[in-house]
């Protein structure tokens, strides 16, 4: 059966239209003016409303453990919520497996529990906990698992050495992978947090962004460059930006020629390390690595995304609740499961305060929310852009609904958003997977396990 989205104002990274689409199947077959409503199309009216590529994120734990400790939604309602919030395929990174397992077990363990569980779209990331012969031989095989991409971190147990790094990139060059990388330095951390727990002020999270400095996120940023220019200039993408420091280094090393993307997430744009000021250790809530920076950051990070230099906005959505938190970290905040749900919010919330408040257009919200990671990723042409032929990944954006952000107000599995009370403005009320509605009038409508699987390949130059 055919679909036709009428009435509504088309948006793409090059303008906006008022135009209908045209769906077949799973895939846009038409976008124009006054198509041809012969066969009598299911028509979803748009009028009033902006309808743009649905939202991919490309950095997400859904299914996170840590310890003893797991995430409070895990991939069913991990993908409800991203399904509410506009967002029709995400890319899940995976938590480290067990001590010297090879590449493919977490990647095989998380398929498992994703393909039962997810109603939209999604992919894997790999992760690389240690280096050996083996797993440079795992890098060469991933494309043949439709795996584009994997995270190296420079910081917790499983860091990686610089030497092990510059082995890693060109492994992963050679196979047609990029590497994604956490960016904070290791040793900085560690000190300032033996530091703050030997002066007794373990329990006041008002100290937690003094244990991750910003220098820790510039020096790890200029050094990855070095390596990656080492390595035989390969490209690198940081995830997770959260200081103006950490984006100038970027911007340079763009500015020479260096090939090397940048995510930020929304709580970089708009918290401030004033969060974790909050009474009742409710600061904990907030525990996240790096911390929210200063307002003079996300001013800077709100100009990387005007100009470019910021290529995408992920979550980094890892919903440990506030329960949990309080429980583990109250005493010593440095136990306390890190990471804030926000899977749901990214969409409405860029649009709200950067739409709607002139800081970026809106050809540069969907380049960011969308087309951009569709394009670095891996995802693209099938994804990330409203174009014949592209599957039918479609949000319908409604500028005129109006939330108060709070958790019984959303559909994160978890009992608190760090964004309560603000006041956003536009949401997505229908949403399409591949033709299919998901959301309709804001009423979940795909089951259980209709998502699936998707293969990535990146397109070298």
């Amino acid at each position: 059966m055919a679909t036709l989205v009428a009435n509504g104002t088309v948006v793409t990274t090059t303008g906006t239209l008022q135009a209908d689409i045209l769906i077949k199947d799973d895939a846009i077959v038409a976008v124009g003016r006054r198509i041809d409503r012969s066969g009598d199309p299911k028509i979803i009216d748009a009028s009033g409303c902006f309808v743009l590529a649905g939202g991919i994120d490309v950095h997400t734990h859904c299914n996170l453990t840590v310890g003893n400790e797991t995430v409070s939604d895990g991939f069913f309602y991990g993908s409800v919520a991203a399904a509410h919030g506009g967002t029709t395929c995400f890319v899940e990174h995976p938590g480290f497996g067990p001590a010297g397992c090879g590449l493919h077990h977490q990647i095989a363990l998380y398929r498992q529990q994703a393909d039962r569980e997810v109603i939209i779209d999604y992919g894997l990331h790999g992760v690389v906990q240690q280096v050996d012969k083996n797993i440079l031989q795992d890098i060469a095989s991933l494309p043949q698992r439709g795996i584009a991409s994997l995270k190296v971190y420079l910081t917790y147990s499983g860091r990686l050495r610089d030497d092990e790094i510059i082995e890693v990139l060109k492994a992963a060059h050679r196979a047609g992978v990029l590497v994604t990388f956490h960016a904070e330095n290791h040793g900085i951390i560690s000190s300032l947090t033996e530091e703050l727990r030997q002066s007794g002020r373990q329990n006041d999270p008002a100290v937690f962004p003094q244990s991750r400095p910003d220098y820790g996120e510039a020096e790890a940023i200029n050094r990855l460059i070095a390596l990656a220019r080492a390595a035989g200039d390969m490209p690198i993408y940081i995830v997770h930006l959260s200081t103006g420091s950490g984006l100038e280094i970027i911007r340079k090393a763009k500015q020479q020629g260096s090939e090397i993307y940048t995510e930020t997430c929304p709580q970089y744009l708009l918290l401030t390390k004033e969060c974790y000021r909050q009474p009742d250790h409710r600061g904990l809530a907030y525990i996240m690595a790096p911390p929210p920076r200063r307002q003079v950051d996300c001013d800077a990070l709100w100009e990387g995304l005007a100009d470019g230099t910021i290529d995408v906005v992920a979550t980094d959505h890892c919903s440990f609740s506030l329960a949990q938190k309080l429980r583990r970290g109250k005493d010593d905040i440095f136990n306390t499961p890190g990471g804030i749900p926000g899977i749901e919010t990214r969409v409405p919330l860029l649009f709200s305060e950067g739409v709607l408040k002139k800081r970026i257009d809106l050809q540069t919200f969907t380049r960011l929310t969308a087309a951009n990671p569709a394009r670095i990723l891996g995802l693209a042409p099938q994804k990330g852009e409203i174009t014949v032929g592209a599957d039918a990944d479609l949000m319908v954006l409604d500028p005129r609904q109006e939330k108060t952000l709070c958790p019984s107000c959303l559909h994160q599995q978890v009992d608190y958003t760090p964004f309560a009370g603000m006041t956003i403005q536009g949401w997505p009320t229908t949403v399409m997977q591949r033709g299919r509605v998901v959301i309709e009038n804001e009423n979940l409508k795909a089951t259980r396990g209709t998502g699936s699987f998707v293969e990535r390949k990146i397109h070298q130059s």
